[in-house]
């Protein structure tokens, strides 16, 4: 049987975006944006529209020849799938709650029973139902009142993570008519049972920034506003304590922590402020009876835990150190029980648990793969002697136990199953340290399949990079992943710097001033696995999605000989003038990231590697670009301008793509299968590349 040709070549009839000069100044430097037009907030504009669906028009033409090769590859991923699934129960008061899938539905139903079994399961909701007539449905935060008899739920019905809020009566079963508009999402019950406390957002930042306290069976509009932040570089959350006495309101910048407090019991006082707020002091506390526990970086910069009262919490040099600093050790949190706590710690790259008794014994988890992902899971009460944890491998698919905090012993609850052929043996796993031009050693995952892969710089490489806030991509199981390994692909993680993979000194060398690194790591990391032979110089590829679209929009301005296909994903690559606009969605909190371009220094950094600004008439690889057009982190406009500009300067025949899709927003499609056809497209771009 003759093999399909998918191949692609270049079509010429690609839509050129119309030349209109704008001029742009900022210490007395001039820039000129020829599509700086394309910005339209309202997302109505008939002209703008009119280009993107060209655009859309054309990517399925170009793309037309390997579209049986989607469709071949979504039916695999889709197969792989269990149609029919529970989630393992877990305990919350007098109650089990677990969530069920079943055939080709796209969302979840949630249920609650009394007993483990779940054997007189009863439907909260089902989001099926909710999301029917929406093209985008996200379900948010499910929070039950103490009584456990009311449920607040938020949803979002556009993709850009402004939620509203409704409740429901688990007596009854009816709805109430309370409706909470345009929030973050998070629901907070006081202990009163008809109390809750929402965070409301700024239609035109999209930031959280003031807090209301609503009263069941009232309008939104009389709902009180509590507390209002007025620095906009700011995040907004809201939770409650470990021991449920406290409503907490977290806010966060990138590198400030403040916190103030509510007794969960007097829903109508006045939030206070728990410590005096201090620029650089990052930290995460909790309360479990009389103790607080202080996650912070105070004289610490991979952090320490400190424990204080409600007479020492306000001054830290009265604070207790429970856990010392370490230099090689990150401390990423505390999970509290009434006997235990359980540390989330990181050496190395590499995740790992230490449970501490109240004798202060501590005992490490150990798990065998050599490089994973873990995780404390949903421990909603802390009056056990179990704890949830989940773990993932590249090899591994996801797995939850049930850990006895006494002596270690992990019992399998449930592994994720997947279907059809996979075993896990058939493949391997590698951790690398790759060292970059300056010196530094970058943690790199790989994994492949045995039967396929062979040292000798034969096989096609995709190589997945993030880099930003001190995320760290961990090394998990993705089944998806398997339709490239079993075509031969080597599948790699480079764990930039810009993540905290090796601890906090890993990310303050991957922003601001020293941005530039986690660009140089990436493509050091390519380069050193062609010359180890891990692949062919000819057959890589690289993919990123958000910071990570930033990633490879550098990347490819300044190394674009090394990759044959790149995937860029709700990209962030207008860095310049997105960070002079503070009208732009979440402007003011990446300051402390990025930089402030309004000082000069910070303005010459960015500058030097912005994507959109550093496109130059070279060759560059064939890319594939996606983003929503109702995206509320990274503008549509962005990679909408990168495009054009691309195409205006690149003097190559590659392919150049660009996908929009006109209902989502940054996390992409909705549903649990269609979110599949994205993987499938990029997938599918690449491997046709290869023909």
């Amino acid at each position: 049987m003759s093999r399909p040709d998918y191949s692609l070549s270049l079509l010429p009839n690609f839509p050129i975006a119309k030349q209109q000069a704008h001029t742009l100044s900022t210490h007395n430097k001039i820039r000129t944006d020829n599509y700086y037009w394309m910005r339209d907030d309202d997302r109505q504009d008939e002209q703008v529209l009119a280009h993107l669906h060209a655009e859309n028009a054309y990517c399925d033409e170009q793309l037309a020849a390997m579209k049986p090769l989607q469709n071949t590859l979504f039916e695999e991923l889709k197969a792989r799938i269990v149609k029919d699934d529970n989630s393992v129960p877990v305990k919350d008061g007098k109650y089990w709650y677990h969530s069920e899938v079943r055939g080709d539905d796209e969302y979840s139903r949630h249920y609650r029973s009394t007993s483990i079994k779940a054997d007189n399961k009863e439907l909260l909701l089902d989001v099926n139902v909710l999301a029917k007539g929406f093209e985008f449905f996200e379900l948010g935060e499910v929070a039950l009142s103490p009584c456990e008899q009311l449920m607040a739920y938020s949803e979002d019905t556009e993709g850009r993570r402004i939620y509203n809020v409704r409740f429901k009566s688990l007596t009854t079963g009816e709805m109430l008519p309370d409706v909470l508009e345009n929030t973050e999402g998070q629901v907070v019950w006081a202990n009163d049972n008809k109390t809750v406390f929402y965070v409301k957002k700024d239609l035109k930042t999209l930031l959280g920034y003031q807090v209301f306290r609503h009263e069941l069976g009232s309008e939104q509009s009389q709902d009180v506003m509590v507390y209002e932040e007025q620095d906009s570089s700011f995040f907004m959350g809201l939770g409650k304590s470990r021991d449920e006495s406290l409503i907490i309101i977290d806010l966060a910048s990138t590198e400030t922590n403040d916190t103030w407090v509510l007794d969960a019991n007097k829903p109508t006082g006045e939030f206070k402020a728990l410590m005096p707020r201090e620029n650089g002091h990052e930290f995460d506390v909790d309360k479990l009876g009389d103790t607080f526990y202080i996650v912070t970086n105070w004289q610490a910069k991979n952090f320490r835990l400190m424990t204080a009262t409600n007479e020492t919490i306000a001054n830290k040099t009265q604070w207790f150190e429970h856990t010392a600093h370490r230099e090689n050790v990150l401390l990423e949190g505390v999970e509290l029980f009434n006997d235990f706590l359980v540390l989330s710690e990181r050496e190395q790259g590499q995740a790992r648990f230490v449970v501490v008794n109240r004798q202060g014994i501590r005992m490490a988890l150990e798990f065998a793969d050599p490089c994973y992902y873990a995780a404390i899971a949903m421990n909603p009460e802390p009056d056990t002697r179990t704890a949830r944890i989940y773990y993932s491998s590249l090899t591994t698919p996801g797995s939850l136990y049930d850990v006895d905090l006494a002596t270690g012993e992990k019992t399998l609850l449930k592994q994720q199953k997947v279907l059809g052929s996979f075993n896990a043996d058939d493949y391997q796993s590698e951790r690398l340290m790759i060292t970059a031009r300056d010196g530094v050693k970058v943690p790199v995952s790989v994994v492949y399949r045995k039967d396929s892969f062979k040292k000798d710089g034969t096989n096609p490489l995709f190589q997945y990079g993030y880099g930003a806030y001190g995320y760290t991509i961990d090394p998990s199981f993705s089944s998806s992943s398997l339709s490239l390994l079993d075509r031969g692909f080597v599948y790699v993680i480079a764990h930039v710097r810009g993540s905290e993979m090796l601890g906090r000194q890993w990310y303050e060398q991957g922003k601001k001033e020293h941005k530039q690194n986690s660009f140089s790591d990436f493509i050091d990391v390519t380069k050193a696995l062609v010359e180890q032979r891990y692949c062919d110089d000819n057959k890589v590829f690289a993919s990123g999605g958000s910071a990570g679209g930033l990633l490879m929009g550098a990347v490819v301005n300044q190394a674009p000989e090394l990759y044959c296909g790149v995937g860029c994903h709700v990209p962030f690559l207008d860095v310049l003038t997105t960070m002079l606009d503070e009208s732009i969605p979440l402007t003011t909190n990446e300051y402390d990231e990025w930089g402030n371009p309004n000082d000069p220094q910070f303005y010459n950094v960015i500058e030097a590697y912005s994507p959109y600004d550093n496109i130059s008439a070279q060759n560059y690889p064939n890319i594939l670009v996606t983003t929503g057009l109702h995206d509320s982190q990274v503008q549509y406009w962005e990679p909408m301008k990168w495009v054009a500009k691309m195409r205006e300067l690149k003097t190559d025949s590659n392919i150049l793509v660009f996908k929009t899709d006109m209902d989502a927003g940054h996390g992409g499609a909705s549903g649990r299968f269609k979110s599949l056809e994205e993987k499938a497209l990029e997938m599918a771009f690449f491997i046709a590349l290869l023909n």
